[in-house]
This record gives C-alpha cells, sequence and structure tokens, in this order.
C-alpha cells in the first residue's frame, strides 16, 4: 500500500462495514492514506475502535461506530452518525460477511442458515438502504458490495454462504438498475480466497491465489475512485478460476 495517492479521496467520506479486521481493516487504512474520512463499523467495537486509532496515528481521519447489520436500526445510526461528523457519506463498502458452518444441507443448523442469510445478504440490504439517502444528498456515491465467487457454483458444505452471495449479485444489479438515475454506482468485488480469521481453515482450490487482504487494495482503490457517472453493475474478481 506504499505507492495510495494520498489525493485520491480526498474529501470523500467512506462507511465501511466489517472493518474491524481482514479486508474491511485493510480497505479502510488504505482508503484512508488516500485521503477519505473513514467510518469504520463492525459488531465487535473493540476491533474497529483499534482500526480507527490505526487511521488516526497515521494521520487521517476516523471513527469507529459499532453497528450490526442484521438489526436495520442500529445500521439506520451508523449511517446518520457519519453524516453527523464528516457532512455526508459517499462510499459504502458492504464488507461484513460470516461462515458459521461448512456442513451439508441434510446435517446442517437451519438457525445457522437463516443467520448467515441474515448477515450476508439481509445485512448488505440494511447498509445500502440506510446509505441511499445520504447518497442522494451528495449527488452521486458508489457502493462497493464485497461477493464471492462461491455464488458461482455448488460446494457441499457452503450452501448458506453461497446463497447468500448469490443473492447480494442480484442485489447488486438490481440496486444498480434503480440508483441509476441519482448517479449512484453499485458494483460487486470478489476478493477470491483471502487469509482472514474466517478462512484460516479453508484450503484453496487447487490453482487459486490465496492472497492476503492487502492484495485487494489496488481493486477496492480502483471502484472507490471511479468517474461519478462510472461503471455500475459490474462485477470485478481477483480470482484465478473461472
Amino acid at each position: 500500500m506504499s505507492q495510495i495517492d494520498p489525493e485520491l479521496l480526498k474529501g470523500k467520506v467512506a462507511v465501511i462495514t466489517g472493518a474491524g479486521r481482514g479486508i474491511g481493516r485493510t480497505i479502510a487504512l488504505a482508503y484512508a492514506r488516500a485521503g477519505a474520512a473513514v467510518v469504520c463499523s463492525a459488531r465487535s467495537e473493540a476491533d474497529i475502535v483499534q482500526t480507527a486509532a490505526l487511521i488516526r496515528e497515521a494521520g487521517g481521519q476516523a471513527i469507529a461506530h459499532a453497528a450490526d447489520v442484521a438489526d436495520y436500526a442500529t445500521v439506520k445510526a451508523l449511517f446518520q452518525r457519519a453524516s453527523d461528523e464528516f457532512g455526508g457519506v459517499d462510499i459504502v463498502v458492504a464488507n461484513a460477511g460470516v461462515a458459521l458452518e461448512q456442513r451439508r444441507i441434510a446435517d446442517g443448523d437451519p438457525e445457522l442458515w437463516r443467520k448467515i442469510i441474515d448477515i450476508n445478504l439481509t445485512g448488505a440490504y440494511h447498509t445500502a438502504h440506510a446509505a441511499i439517502g445520504h447518497l442522494r444528498q451528495r449527488g452521486a456515491g458508489k457502493i462497493i458490495m464485497v461477493g464471492s465467487g462461491q455464488r458461482m457454483r455448488p460446494n457441499a458444505g457452503f450452501s448458506a454462504y453461497s446463497c447468500s452471495k448469490a443473492g447480494l449479485w442480484m442485489l447488486v444489479q438490481s440496486l444498480a438498475t434503480e440508483l441509476q438515475e441519482d448517479n449512484i454506482s453499485v458494483n460487486e468485488l470478489i476478493p477470491g480466497p483471502v487469509r482472514t480469521d474466517m478462512t484460516r481453515d479453508v484450503a484453496a482450490p487447487p490453482g487459486e491465489w490465496f492472497k492476503q487482504p492487502a492484495d485487494v487494495v489496488p481493486l477496492a482503490l480502483f471502484l472507490a475512485s471511479m468517474p461519478d457517472f462510472g461503471p455500475s453493475a459490474q462485477s470485478y474478481s481477483l480470482m484465478r478460476r473461472a
């Protein structure tokens, strides 16, 4: 991340969910280095407080605001806080997600299946819904949803996660269509396998690139810095396999 242009996102305000660790934290740090004021959110307040502190220690602007994306009221409060603190919202990264079990459907826990959908899909809907009014006030904006290659193929033991990410891709396209007239672009970022707490026990498929969170930064910066009337309803992937 040493080559980030400090003027790239100057004057922008970014809200990032799942910013306490892994991909979310790394994107938050990168956006701050690119000049954005960053609102770091996750369920764990301790994690996002640390992310925000790292940004401020490096000379950037950041606040931490705990929110559970499955609870719409807390997400709505998150965006109001962002607007109150920094005057608006320009960029939203819907990164919060979980993979709570790896069991086949017949052996799985229906409650965990529902919870994965609630966080990964409904949580992304909550994030977008709460953000739209604030983005419209700016006259333009960007929503970046972190998807997964798991949406493209069945994989035994991953039904809830795969279904949530398949639904997320349709949500991206639906939002992009509905928000086109508002000059708000909505795109999907597929990182592919990344070394995080969520994937520590997962083996990468043969021939796949198992990345570090920092490897996702260039694409995340690209999507955040596109022109206002730029690409929308697109999926950008760092996966090596088809």
